[in-house]
This record gives structure tokens, C-alpha cells and sequence, in this order.
């Protein structure tokens, strides 16, 4: 059966290079007008930017690449041929910002631009701005773009066009008394969305017409907020839907196809992360007409390059409508060209070169099927919070011909904040859809990520407590300073393992709510104690198994350099060590965060004894923990091959440092797992003083921080007075090209931090102190500031007494600031004259 497989394998592989082939070998240059491009600017950055670069080299183009300052190191720019600085990180000074784009073209001698996808890609200005500029703009014409831009013209041109609409009201009139009589004609409930704009940004979905005008005024607020166009169209609310699009292309002499269909049902925040094509569970019947439509809906626009037909499905009545279309390359294309053998960015490219498609509809080839996981750093247990920080240790699956993985960073990079927190796509192709999904969980259990990151976690409070105020007033400071909670970067992979393993995404019924119908299957419930149980076992195993790792490397390293060179000291390091009547022990304690109990961490304290075979025998403690022998083999690097319990497997171990912390990621089976350990000497033995930072000097008062070495302050966080949490960035210094975060050692008020960004501190130098309430009402005078955030959370209709008895509660703040945050925040004119303390 397996050989069987292999050699179906091999002739689907066989059958797509050979499609690929023939599809240019016969139309190459033909019906091309003028000069062909033979230089590429790539208007993008990350994965889409190094995919552009990597087909444009396979076909001989030179390509340029453009970066703001925080992508100066950045995948896509090394992979180019040049490189253009087009501005600083924010997008809308660089990647958005055109004039810049198309003077670096102009620089380079670029000929043609191609967009990739978000940013510029379909703006309808920019595509006619590299034609004013004669510049070939390698996507669909400027008149298309903007046709396809206006959902509610769109939804006109594809009316007239015969193209299925969502029932709906699609007009310019934008009268509330005449919406809420459409809304009453379409039929409750129904969805009310922005003409413009997209990402879920006011879209409303209201069930029945108590509900109507409240929501469509909200609606064209939010609307106006996000796009500056608040006009607003209604459609019927599809209560189960799919989300199935269909990949077309045109050419310049009008003739347009499509590649088959692909479903993108299930999404986050309105946004895709398991694509795949072809849509499972689609009759034939049903796949030829819905190509159909979206081939008409290309040819109403005259519509030339790549393009995506968006439809949603009625998973009940069974009919489709027309959604929007994407005039661009859609992020999830790959999935499209592992099932028709062609590289979509090669058709751009020749395409815009003026040569007509390498087929025609009854060519187009559908292979097998295919996955795109979309791998990102995000916190999904806060609501896909988007996450940063250091790719530490970073090793995707090796790639195949069925296997690809699609990134724009590397081992070191930075997962930055000021971009989509996208790492990688990882697309899997099989003969089927069974063999595709085996594949994909397969390679989702072995992609390897691991980072020193941080996640806005304290937003979905901060959201939650400031509800009525404006979230940049709250934040009173640029986003770059606001407070991170450390917690090592989080990744949706584990989360994308359990979709893939769910029974009914494995029978392929998938619909837009899937998510959120089986959000009981897919997130961690805390009072599931079998679940609990389970989880803290396979923590238990795999800390046993970090353990014998780590004793296994480091007698490897000392064998290879004994502290004692060859002299008789060697001996005490051996392999296993030699002790005198008895066998070498030593003892390790990992810090294991549990996922079903978020209010602390568990230690988990093994005791290693080194046996004279070389083996491990590992104890956990626990009187229902069996002792564990371990037999560990270090095949080099971050790998082992560990034998327990007369089972063998891989072991893939990353380790790294950060804030007298050593962080542990281990990789078995389909198991991953984080532990931490605290390294350094500790200052005193008190209880209180264990949980206080390392540089906090017995020489200080209690809560005093000293700088832990000579240095240059990189960043201040927080200002004097500012309340703070334990663990707390406060500040970050900087020291032989290394930056060292200094936090708060305990809850309190910061006091005495008077340094700023750029000066110099010595060793042991007082940096600030953390005080209680108390300790700060029992001094004078009083300087610190607290925000009325913290003083009356959540009351805006305080008058300006009960403001100023609360705030002498706190020990008499500087009034100065807190009165001008309480006018902002409150809308109070006026606040009654007080004496500063």
C-alpha cells in the first residue's frame, strides 16, 4: 500500500512540473508588446516580498526591495538584489507612503512595481501613479481597482452582470428612515456594513428593527472613524455561512479563467487562518458554476492579472452570492497553485509583460488538495492579541515538493510591533484531503518557535476598565512605552493542532462560526480536571525528559573540555562523573505555567541521579510519579534521541537567557512545552527578599532599585509617580550592544526616578524606588502622581469634591496633571482651586 502511494505521489509530481512546463513553453513572448521587465521594486516587505523575489530570480529579474528603519535587517532585504530605505517604521510614512516608492524605482531603474498584497496593492491612486510615471504596475488596471473598491458599485456592476447578490440595499441614498424601510423589506435579521474599508471595521449585525438605528448610527461612526467615508449598505445576515472565493486571471487580450475555488471559512477577528482548496464537500455542478460567476464577474470590470472572487455560501439553502472581489494576489494562493502546478507571480509577471494566459479554462489542472496554516504571534486566550519579541530559536519544517513554508524572517529577526504579526505560512499538499490534513498536523507539531516576547495583554483590561474614554487618552504615552507583560512569545500553533484535530473540521464542516460554535473544544477550560490531570502529566514527562537532556549535553561538553584538562580532575567530570561509594546526584527545580490554573505557575523539583551505564534516573517527588530511567543521545545542537519507559523518540531542546532566567522549550511527539529557571546568585535567603529583583543592593532601602551595570538609558517606560505592577518594565538600559529590561520588583508607586533616555548610569547607581500607598502618605513631602485611572476607575460623572476627597486619600497627588486628566477624562470645565502639597 505504502509503495502504491509513493508511486501515485511521484506521477501527481510529475504530472504538475510537467503542466508548469508546457503552460510557458508555448506562449513565451507571444503576443508580448515592448520591452520586457528585467527589473522588479516589490512594494511590501516580509513573506510576500521574499515569494515575489524568489520567482523574479527563477526567471532572471533583478528585484529591489524597500524597507523602513525597522526592517533594515529584515529577510526581504537580504534576498534582494538592492534596497531602498523609503522611511521610518510606522506604514503610512513608508509602505504607504508612494511618492517614496516610486522615487526609489525611479533611483534604481526599476521598470515595473509589484505591489503584493495590503498596503498599496489596491489602491486604485497608487496603480494609476505608476502608470503616469510609466512604470508597469504588475496587477489588474487602476479602473478595476477602483470599480471593485466601492462594495455597494461593485455589488451594482455584478447585478447588472448576472452575478448572485446577497439580498440587500446597495444605494447612495443614506436616509435613516429610508435604510430602516430596506432593512424591514430584505428581512431581519440582517448585516449592516461600511461600503468601504474592511477587517470587520463597522460591521453590525442586528436582529430585528428595535435594534436598527442604534447600530447603523454606530455603524457610520466607526465607519467614519476608520475609512473617513461613513456611507453604509445593508445585506441579509447569512446565518450559516461559508466563505468560499475562486482564484481568476486575465490576461490583456480579455480572455479570463479561473484556478478553482478555495474555502477560508475559518477565521479569527474576521480574519482567515486554515485556507484550503478545493472547498470540501463541493459537487462538481456547484464548483463549475460558481467559477462561472466569478469569470463574469472579472470580464464586467475588464479585469486583466490576478484576482479573487469572494462568495458566501448558504450552508443551508445551498445557494452562493457575490461578496467583494480582491483585486491583488490573495495572502493564501499557494494553496491554488499546489493544486494546478503553476506559479501564480510567474503569470503576474508575464502578464504585465503583455503575453496571454498559458491556457485556457479546460486546461486548468485540479490536483489533489492542499492546506495553508497562517502561523502567527498572537495570544490566543486573550482574544488573538497580537504578540512581539526575538526569535530566539526559529526552525520550521524542512520544505518538499508537498511541503512549503512561506516567511519573511529568520533565526534572530524581531517580531515587530508595527507590522501584521504573520511568521509563516506553512502549506501542505496531498493526494487528498485526508492525506493533506495528516500532513499538516504532522508538520504543525514540528514547526519550532521560540522567542523572548511580550503581548498587549494588559489591553484587554485596560479596554475593559476605560470603556467610556478614548483609549490614546487612557494610554497618555506613544505605544512603543506602553506596559508588555513578559511572557516568552505566545503562537497560535498549539491552537492551530487543535482545529486541524477536530472532528468536524477532519469531515470538512466548516462554516464562519466554527470557532466560535466550538469554542468548548478548542480553548482550555480550567474546570475540566481530567483535562488538567492529563496536561500536568505530560508537563511532568517532559520535564523529565528537559532534564536528561540537559545533564546529557553538558557531560558532552565537559568531555570535550574538562575543566581539569588532562590532569587527574578530569576524573571528577568522566562520563557518568565519578563519585567515592555512591552515584553523582544533583537536583533541578523548572517553573511550569499551567494553562488550567492562570493564577500561578507550577515548580516542578526533580532530583537526577547519573547511573553508571550513563543512563538518568529521575525523580519527581510525587508519590504517584513514577521514577523515571532515562537513556539520552545528543545528536548535535538542539536535538536528542531519548529512550523511556522502552520508548524511543526525538527530542528537539532550545534554551535562552534573559533577565537571570533560563527559558526551556521542548519538542516530543506532538507535545510542546515551556519551563523556566532562575539562574544568578540570590542576595539573601528571606523569603520576602527571594521574590524582590536581583539588583535590588541590601544597602538600600526596601523597594530601592540599582542599576545592575554601567550603562546607557535606552528608554524610560514609565513616569515618576506612576503605579506599577511586580515585574513591571520600568526602564531599559543598554551595554555592550545588549539591552537589559529593569522592572519593578513590587506593586507600588514609582518614586525618585529622575534619569531619561540617553544618559549614562554607573554600576549599583540608585535607579528609583517602589513604595506602597502608605509609605508614600507617611512622608513629605509628596510628589507622586497617580492617574485618576486609578483613583475613580470607571466614574466619569464624579463632581469636582468627591474628585478631591479621593485624591487626598492617596496622600495629596500632583494636582497639576491629575486635574488635567480628570477634564479629559470627565468633561468637568473646571476643578475647584486645591493646595499642592
Amino acid at each position: 500500500m505504502s509503495s502504491m502511494a509513493s508511486l501515485l505521489r511521484r506521477r501527481v509530481q510529475v504530472r504538475i512540473l510537467t503542466v508548469q512546463k508546457k503552460a510557458f513553453s508555448s506562449s513565451s513572448g507571444e503576443g508580448s508588446t515592448g520591452k520586457r521587465i528585467e527589473k522588479i521594486l516589490i512594494a511590501n516587505r516580509g513573506e510576500i516580498a521574499c515569494r515575489i523575489i524568489r520567482t523574479a530570480k527563477r526567471l532572471g529579474i533583478r528585484t529591489v526591495a524597500v524597507f523602513s528603519d525597522a526592517d533594515r535587517e529584515s529577510l526581504h532585504v537580504k534576498s534582494a538584489d538592492e534596497a531602498v530605505r523609503i522611511g521610518p517604521p510606522a506604514a503610512r510614512l513608508s509602505y504607504l507612503n508612494a511618492p517614496s516608492i516610486i522615487e526609489a524605482a525611479r533611483r534604481t531603474g526599476a521598470q515595473a512595481i509589484h505591489p503584493g498584497y495590503g498596503f498599496l496593492s489596491e489602491s486604485a491612486a497608487f496603480a494609476q501613479l505608476c502608470e503616469d510615471e510609466a512604470l508597469t504596475f504588475i496587477g489588474p488596471p487602476a479602473s478595476a481597482i477602483r470599480d471593485m473598491g466601492d462594495k455597494s458599485a461593485s455589488k451594482r456592476i455584478m447585478g447588472a452582470a448576472g452575478v448572485p447578490l446577497v439580498p440587500g440595499y446597495h444605494g447612495n441614498e443614506q436616509d435613516i428612515d429610508l435604510m430602516k424601510s430596506e432593512a424591514e423589506k430584505i428581512g431581519y435579521p440582517i448585516l449592516i456594513k461600511p461600503t468601504h474599508g474592511g477587517g470587520g471595521k463597522g460591521m453590525r449585525i442586528v436582529q430585528s428593527p428595535i435594534e436598527f438605528v442604534e447600530a447603523f448610527l454606530g455603524a457610520q461612526r466607526e465607519a467614519a472613524a476608520s475609512f473617513g467615508i461613513n456611507t453604509i449598505l445593508l445585506e441579509k445576515y447569512i446565518t450559516e455561512p461559508r466563505h468560499i472565493e475562486v482564484q481568476i486571471f486575465g490576461d490583456k487580450f480579455g480572455n479570463v479563467l479561473h484556478l478553482n475555488e478555495r474555502d477560508c471559512s475559518v477565521q479569527r477577528r474576521h480574519q482567515k487562518i486554515i485556507e484550503e482548496a478545493p472547498a470540501p464537500n463541493v459537487a462538481n455542478d456547484f464548483r463549475t458554476h460558481l467559477g462561472q460567476a466569478a469569470v463574469s464577474a472579472a470580464k464586467a470590470v475588464g479585469y486583466y492579472n490576478a484576482g479573487t472572487v469572494e462568495f458566501i455560501v448558504d450552508t443551508i439553502s445551498g445557494q452562493f452570492y457575490f461578496m467583494e472581489m480582491n483585486t491583488r494576489l490573495q495572502v493564501e494562493h499557494p494553496v491554488t497553485e499546489m493544486i494546478v502546478g503553476q506559479d501564480l507571480v510567474e503569470w503576474q509577471i508575464r502578464v504585465a509583460n503583455g503575453e496571454p494566459l498559458p491556457m485556457n479554462q479546460s486546461q486548468v489542472p485540479l490536483l489533489g488538495h492542499a492546506f495553508e496554516a497562517r502561523i502567527y504571534a498572537e495570544n490566543v486566550s486573550k482574544g488573538f492579541l497580537p504578540a512581539t519579541g526575538i526569535l530566539h530559536h526559529y526552525r520550521p519544517v524542512p520544505v518538499s515538493s508537498t511541503v512549503r513554508v512561506e516567511t519573511g524572517v529568520e533565526q534572530g529577526d524581531t517580531v515587530s510591533m508595527h507590522y501584521d504579526p504573520m511568521i509563516a505560512k506553512l502549506v501542505v499538499w496531498g493526494e487528498n484531503r485526508a492525506a493533506a490534513l495528516v500532513k499538516m498536523k504532522n508538520c504543525l507539531s514540528k514547526f519550532q518557535i521560540v522567542s523572548d516576547g511580550s503581548f498587549i495583554g494588559y489591553l484587554w483590561d485596560m479596554i475593559n476598565l476605560f470603556s467610556k474614554f478614548e483609549l490614546k487618552d487612557i494610554l497618555d504615552g506613544p505605544f512603543d512605552t506602553m506596559l508588555q507583560v513578559v511572557a516568552g512569545l505566545p503562537t497560535n500553533i498549539n491552537f492551530l493542532q487543535k482545529l486541524a484535530k477536530h472532528w468536524a473540521f477532519e469531515n470538512g464542516e466548516v462554516e464562519t462560526h466554527f470557532i466560535e460554535h466550538f469554542k468548548d473544544d478548542l480553548f482550555v477550560d480550567p474546570s475540566n480536571l481530567v483535562l488538567a490531570n492529563e496536561a500536568y502529566d505530560a508537563a511532568k514527562l517532559s520535564a523529565v525528559l528537559v532534564a536528561a537532556c540537559l545533564c546529557e549535553k553538558e557531560c558532552c561538553t565537559l568531555k570535550e573540555s574538562p575543566p581539569g584538562g588532562k590532569s587527574s580532575l578530569s576524573i571528577w567530570y568522566a562520563y557518568p562523573p565519578f563519585r567515592v561509594h555512591h552515584s553523582a546526584r544533583r537536583t533541578m527545580e523548572l517553573d511550569w505555567d499551567n494553562e488550567y490554573d492562570s493564577s500561578s505557575s507550577k515548580i516542578l523539583a526533580l532530583s537526577i541521579t547519573f547511573q553508571p551505564d550513563g543512563n538518568y534516573l529521575i525523580e519527581t517527588g510525587e508519590e504517584n510519579s513514577p521514577d523515571r530511567e532515562v537513556k539520552v543521545t545528543h545528536l548535535g545542537n538542539s536535538d536528542f534521541r531519548v529512550e523511556v519507559d522502552g520508548v524511543s523518540s526525538d527530542v528537539s531542546l532550545a534554551v535562552y537567557s534573559k533577565d537571570q532566567t533560563k527559558h526551556f522549550h521542548i519538542w516530543h511527539g506532538s507535545h510542546h512545552h515551556t519551563f523556566r529557571q532562575r539562574i544568578g546568585l540570590q542576595l539573601s535567603t528571606d523569603d520576602e527578599a527571594a521574590h524582590k529583583s536581583s539588583f535590588e543592593v541590601a544597602s538600600h532601602s526596601p523597594g530601592t532599585v540599582v542599576a545592575p551595570m554601567a550603562g546607557l538609558v535606552v528608554k524610560v517606560l514609565v513616569k515618576d509617580g506612576a503605579k506599577v505592577e511586580e515585574g513591571q518594565p520600568i526602564l531599559v538600559l543598554e551595554a555592550m550592544k545588549m539591552e537589559h529590561v529593569v522592572k519593578a520588583p513590587s506593586s507600588g508607586y514609582v518614586h525618585g526616578l529622575q534619569i531619561a533616555a540617553g544618559q549614562q548610569v554607573s554600576d549599583s547607581s540608585f535607579l528609583f524606588r517602589v513604595q506602597t500607598k502608605h509609605e508614600i502618605s507617611s512622608q513629605s513631602p509628596k510628589p507622586n502622581c497617580i492617574f485618576l485611572a486609578i483613583l475613580a476607575p470607571g466614574k466619569p460623572e464624579l463632581r469636582p469634591r468627591q474628585f478631591k476627597k479621593r485624591a487626598d486619600v492617596a496622600g495629596k497627588t500632583t494636582w497639576k496633571r491629575a486635574t488635567r486628566c480628570f477634564k479629559r477624562w470627565s468633561g468637568v470645565k473646571a476643578i475647584q482651586s486645591v493646595n499642592r502639597p
